[in-house]
């Protein structure tokens, strides 16, 4: 069968699942977009495998402050995706993370090629949008909203068939009319990619971290997510007596205003760009605590990836989010602390931070445990036994 898997973000994730597919000998293509800045997963082909990696989109580049100019870049870069699959041929394609207008125009040129295609679906972006613009955003984005939902429901209703990760995205589908062609398959993270590393690694000693006790944050911060937060966390937790360190390893809108409250609430501060895959696991060895950020109104609906890179590195993790979140059921599982994503939540978690760098035996076992929670829940071979029987499916 020849597969294309197209993961907008380029997440470490949805790689190894498209290696794991050519590994069981399928031909597989798999392709991501430049354009969209964050942590990438391991995206070239290693000596000895037979999975093609390519991008799509090369030279578009998000400005997120200018509406329309990004719904416009966004509309182009379907018909580039368009393009690409026509290229590939597939027998089936696997779309993950794309944007609502790129997959609309793709919905639609798929229908007209009879091209089956599956929707890999990691976020139900009409809930979040509808839920921001009553919270933030002007009365005329309210609009917007509403157009995202007709959208999202009509290339749901387009697709040949559907995965979600999580039971929580099912009554949505249900209200759709699609929940007859959806299969449940949770994330994971790649546990041999992922792997726990010594506190002090060449990473921390490199970026002088290895002798200070740090909060460490690594990944996207968007409309989900208050940064803030991360700075009035710490602040909280020196407040208490312990000198401690922020660290945020991020690119985008998010750094101005990490600097402008740690100057303000005098925070330390390491910020750092995006950091080489192959050296995220001692980029997250290096934070004695990781936090997870999820904004009250993505509910049920988002599940941060960095949760699940974060406990394979086996770090203890504080959640601040939904506590319907799937994800928070992982982090207590662990031994972790979760608390909801707004200033009240702070001081319990600044005690759990503080309690838990006062004592590098009960850090380490939380850190042990996460391990062994990643270890039993992310097995590759049972959610890659069940996508190739989707996209089997829906190739015939």
């Amino acid at each position: 069968m020849r597969v294309l898997v197209h993961d907008f973000s380029g997440h470490p994730f949805q790689a190894q699942l498209s290696r794991e597919l050519a590994r069981r000998g399928h031909d597989v293509t798999h392709s991501t977009c430049n354009a969209y800045v964050s942590g990438k997963g391991r995206l070239e082909s290693a000596e000895g495998e037979s999975i093609t990696f390519e991008t799509v989109g090369d030279g578009i580049v998000f400005d997120k402050s200018r509406f329309v100019q990004r719904l416009l870049l966004e509309l182009r870069l379907g018909f580039e995706l368009v393009r690409h699959v026509r290229r590939v041929r597939p027998d089936v394609a696997l779309m993950s993370n794309v944007q609502i207008p790129t997959l609309v125009v793709f919905a639609a040129a798929m229908l007209v090629l009879r091209q089956p295609w599956v929707l890999w679906h990691q976020d139900v972006y009409s809930v979040a949008v509808r839920s921001f613009a009553g919270a933030k955003l002007s009365r005329s984005f309210r609009a917007v909203a509403v157009g995202f939902e007709v959208a999202e429901r009509w290339t749901s209703r387009r697709a040949r068939e559907i995965v979600v990760i999580a039971e929580s995205f099912v009554p949505v589908h249900a209200g759709w009319g699609t929940a007859d062609k959806v299969t449940v398959i949770a994330n994971w993270a790649p546990l041999d990619e992922i792997v726990p590393c010594p506190r002090k690694n060449d990473w921390a000693v490199e970026n002088e971290l290895d002798d200070v006790d740090t909060i460490l944050y690594s990944g996207t911060l968007g409309l989900k997510h208050d940064p803030a937060l991360l700075v009035q966390l710490t602040a909280a937790v020196r407040e208490r007596g312990r000198e401690v360190r922020l660290v945020v390893v991020n690119e985008g809108p998010a750094v101005p205003v990490l600097r402008a409250e740690a100057a303000k609430l005098d925070v330390p501060l390491t910020l750092l760009p995006f950091q080489p895959y192959d050296r995220l696991p001692e980029v997250l060895a290096s934070g004695d605590v990781l936090v997870v950020l999820l904004d009250q109104q993505a509910g049920a609906f988002s599940v941060p990836s960095k949760t699940l890179s974060y406990l394979c590195a086996g770090r203890p993790v504080v959640g601040l989010m939904p506590e319907e979140n799937a994800a928070s059921g992982l982090v207590r599982r662990a031994g972790g602390h979760v608390g909801r994503p707004d200033a009240a939540s702070l001081p319990a978690a600044a005690a759990w931070v503080d309690q838990l760098l006062a004592e590098p035996g009960r850090r380490d076992d939380v850190g042990a445990e996460a391990r062994d929670l990643a270890e039993q829940e992310f097995s590759l071979a049972s959610c890659a036994d069940r996508f190739e029987s989707v996209l089997l499916r829906s190739a015939r």
